[in-house]
């Protein structure tokens, strides 16, 4: 990690910072990250985040050595504007569940739709030329392509898709696709999946995705 301050100025993580949602582990975490990144970061987090129930401490762990941690908030970094949530499942396009039957059907699909409405009215604060998304699950089936198809609706939902296209996103970052694709589009913003297992893959000395963004 120490190598990132030599070729990023921001550090962008999208979830899944720990395995079980434990203390301790956001602990070890915010001690590595103190220690061997010297640069702004910004993160939201996934679904490992909330395991053990304590997401809440969790983030607070990581605010308290200067991480912003968005869910449903913005923050304006060196000049780029990033709003940022957690997301959710549910599918895509026409695959993508509704709201009908089941209660237990409804809270899933108001869960995503709340996530939605989160992402919606923080991108509507940001002011910045560069407006960054940053999610864990993928707004896109384009980047959930190479995993098992059975399991797309689970990795993601287009509901999350629909404020993004509202405005005029710079970039667009997510995980939680371990065997999906790198990259996609959501009409003129690109799309990444940035889940380590992935890039990995792509490149064992230097497991991140890096962009440089135009000037304005």
């Amino acid at each position: 990690m120490s190598r990132l301050s030599e070729v990023a100025d921001i550090l962008v993580l999208c979830g899944d910072l720990t395995d079980y949602g434990r203390l301790d582990e956001a602990e070890a975490l915010a001690q590595e990250l103190k220690t061997a990144v010297r640069l702004p970061i910004v993160a939201v987090l996934g679904n490992h985040d909330y395991e053990s129930d304590q997401s809440d401490g969790v983030a607070a762990t990581l605010r308290g050595i200067g991480v912003n941690v968005l869910d449903g908030d913005t923050c304006e970094v060196l000049g780029v504007g990033f709003a940022g949530v957690k997301g959710f499942a549910g599918g895509f396009g026409r695959g993508a569940l509704g709201p009908w039957g089941e209660r237990a059907v409804k809270q899933f699909v108001q869960e995503a739709v709340a996530e939605s409405l989160k992402l919606e009215s923080a991108l509507a604060r940001l002011r910045t030329p560069h407006m960054i998304a940053i999610l864990h699950y993928a707004p896109i089936v384009a980047t959930v392509v190479g995993e098992p198809p059975e399991i797309y609706p689970y990795l993601g939902c287009s509901r999350l898709a629909e404020p993004l296209a509202r405005y005029p996103v710079t970039a667009v970052f997510h995980g939680h696709a371990h065997n999906g694709s790198p990259e996609g589009a959501l009409g003129e913003s690109p799309v990444f999946n940035v889940a380590l297992p992935l890039m990995s893959r792509l490149s064992a000395d230097l497991p991140v995705k890096i962009i440089t963004l135009p000037s304005q």
